[in-house]
């Protein structure tokens, strides 16, 4: 009796399905090819996780596509930042990653002051001595009304957040990601590539970050930092659920081809592959997830 073993590291199939029925056919294969004696094959798949060991920032992680972007992250293998303006909900978020075997701190950062995002990134050195991924995630809808009538603190904060943040972001993670690369995600809308009534300053913050994340990706490809942004349609978070009564929401459902709004967990899956090897050849784009909403 002849006895192999293999330990197989695999990023693909968590359950190892496909690979074992490969061996098994090996085995049947081989039977006759050394010394027509039986052969017992012993393999041990370890799968690979697509960010293990990486260090990651969130911003806006408490809820919504942040918090579902951070437990994947972590489930993934990274050691999570989780950032955002609600300790409550901050710590709520760090508290499910630990329950689940994850690794993640939080860091109190409201994403429109400048010098949050400088100490949001010092503290990630401090505590883990580098960075390979952020995500700037944090978002505000912002009051509703036509553009000759938009309040004009309203018009502020939302450009304060959605689109200042989003630069703040980068000024601080591209240099602490020099050294060795790292990877960028901006999370737009399809408001960054479409217009919509009663929401200037929301348009025009989301079609300015997707424009910031174009020059930036130029800036740095060469630097092996990759930059790309993402345009989420309307997706089931507390920001379109809590705001909206029935009819409206009815009325954004059927604005998507697909026939529902979209999950936080489903941006978290585009996301995690922005930010993962497997785009290693992608910078610079504009990627939407919107059931549809785009194509019409």
């Amino acid at each position: 009796m002849v006895a192999l073993h293999y330990q197989v590291h695999h990023h693909q199939n968590k359950n190892g399905t496909s690979l074992i029925s490969v061996f098994r056919d090996l085995c049947r294969r081989s039977e006759k090819l050394i010394n027509n004696q039986p052969i017992v094959v012993h393999f041990k798949i370890k799968y690979m996780k697509l960010l293990e060991n990486k260090v990651a920032i969130i911003t806006g992680a408490g809820s919504g596509i942040g918090k579902a972007t951070a437990e994947l992250f972590a489930k993934e293998g990274a050691k999570v930042v989780v950032s955002d303006i609600s300790e409550a909900n901050g710590n709520a978020a760090v508290d499910g990653i630990k329950k689940n075997g994850g690794e993640a701190f939080y860091v109190k950062a409201d994403s429109s002051k400048p010098a949050d995002n400088e100490a949001l990134v010092k503290q990630t050195i401090q505590k883990y001595g580098t960075l390979d991924i952020a995500v700037n995630n944090a978002g505000i809808g912002g009051p509703l009304a036509v553009t000759g009538e938009y309040p004009i603190d309203g018009w502020e904060k939302v450009i304060a957040i959605n689109l200042s943040g989003v630069f703040y972001g980068l000024r601080y993670q591209i240099p602490a990601m020099l050294k060795k690369g790292g990877s960028i995600v901006n999370i737009a809308s399809i408001l960054g590539s479409a217009g919509t009534k009663f929401s200037p300053a929301y348009v025009a913050a989301k079609h300015g970050v997707v424009g910031l994340t174009k020059a930036a990706a130029l800036e740095y490809a060469d630097k092996n930092i990759r930059i790309n942004s993402v345009g989420p349609g309307y997706i089931k978070t507390p920001l379109v659920m809590n705001s909206l009564d029935k009819a409206a929401l009815d009325a954004l459902v059927g604005l998507h081809p697909i026939g529902r709004l979209g999950e936080s967990e489903e941006i978290a899956e585009l996301i995690l592959w922005l930010a993962s090897p497997k785009s290693s050849f992608v910078t610079g784009g504009y990627y939407p997830a919107d059931g549809g909403y785009l194509a019409q």
